[in-house]
């Protein structure tokens, strides 16, 4: 059975006078999936999700959102919805409880209160003033503010956006059991590796169009790139076999050379020097490392073929 869409694009524009911000984006989002969309500032990709989250309205093209046009749709539309703002002004004298108790009381079936503190872990800080907060305690609470609603689709603006690297984790934990609990989720990000842990599909947005999409290991072809095999080659290994694509580094005062193979087919490699390496008396290779090209290598690669976006088109994009 295929998997009901929950976010359709078809042909999507939006023009600012003269300038095209987005230029033809086709898109589909599956229920329960997780997408993140990628792309420099200034490439389209806040003026789409805008699109989607009712904010902006599209030049042309057909939009549509659990079943509706997010320009027209009504109150009942928005109650399924829920937004985590990449930025967001806390009232500073109101506690975490009063103020998702107050967020609550905007929809028709939100959550207990209380349970959308526990799932954010913010129990402990429930009476604590928003002024009072750490960095990465006001991004949960933002998460809290998003789902108290309890919305069928999830948009995630740069969640961690400025969040020490340990606070950035915990979100990633937080955004984990929210898809564990069959929510749909918009994810835009800056950080690749937040991409690749959190998300099921990305597409990447570069001059008002999407120029890739596909899984994170698949996206702009990263799952039949070119691999890298490589290992010090210590003094009793010998020589090493002759491969295609090997290439032997220098030795130094601190280490052995580095040995490189560049390949199609690592599993063959491998296996071919796991071979020739208990041959020579040595059950491991040292440092053996197997390495795909990043995501980040594949973003930049995207991101630089279909080129930056002017300074024009990222002040019209403001």
């Amino acid at each position: 059975m295929t998997p009901e869409p929950v976010i359709e694009l078809e042909s999507l524009t939006k023009r600012y006078g003269d300038h095209e911000a987005v230029r033809g984006i086709d898109l589909s989002i599956s229920r329960g999936e997780v997408f993140a969309l990628l792309g420099p500032n200034g490439a389209g990709k806040t003026t789409t999700v805008e699109i989607l989250e009712g904010y902006r309205t599209a030049t042309s093209g057909t939009v549509q959102v659990l079943g509706a046009d997010p320009a027209t749709a009504g109150d009942d539309w928005r109650a399924r919805v829920g937004i985590v703002h990449q930025e967001t002004k806390l009232p500073e004298d109101l506690t975490c409880a009063e103020l998702v108790e107050f967020q609550a009381l905007l929809y028709p079936r939100p959550i207990d209160p209380a349970e959308a503190l526990r799932l954010v872990g913010l129990e402990p800080q429930r009476g604590q003033r928003c002024s009072t907060l750490s960095g990465g305690q006001q991004r949960r609470l933002d998460v809290a503010l998003g789902i108290i609603g309890d919305p069928e689709l999830i948009f995630l603006d740069e969640p961690t956006t400025g969040l020490d690297p340990e606070a950035r984790r915990q979100a990633w934990e937080l955004v984990e059991q929210l898809i564990g609990s069959g929510k749909t989720v918009l994810l835009t990000t800056h950080y690749l590796e937040e991409a690749e842990r959190l998300a099921d599909r990305l597409a990447v947005i570069v001059g008002g169009r999407i120029v890739a999409e596909g899984t994170p290991a698949s996206l702009g072809g990263r799952g039949e790139a070119e691999t890298t095999v490589s290992f010090r080659l210590t003094g009793g290994l010998g020589d090493p076999p002759a491969l295609d694509g090997l290439e032997v580094g220098p030795a130094t005062a601190d280490a052995a050379p580095l040995v490189r193979v560049r390949t199609w087919r690592p599993t063959e490699v491998v296996g071919l020097l796991a071979a020739w390496s208990r041959d020579a008396g040595s059950d491991e290779l040292p440092e053996l490392a197997v390495t795909r090209r990043s995501l980040e290598d594949t973003y930049l690669a995207l991101v630089a073929e279909h080129g930056d976006p002017s300074p024009a088109d990222l002040e019209a994009t403001r």
